[in-house]
């Protein structure tokens, strides 16, 4: 095996990684978006139970 089938296989990991962990923030960050939105309409909605 000489140096340029090592590179293509090390670039071919690590391009499958980067793909893996972007999917995966992705997914974070959407989750992490609509809890933020649920929580702010939650919190909308129960205002007028505080007395002032």
């Amino acid at each position: 095996m000489d140096d340029n089938e090592k590179l293509y296989k090390k670039l071919s990991f690590t391009g499958a990684g980067n793909i893996a962990v972007g999917i995966v923030l992705l997914v974070i960050g959407i989750a992490c978006g609509v809890m933020t939105i649920v929580n702010g309409a939650m919190m909308l909605s129960g205002r007028k139970n505080v007395l002032i």
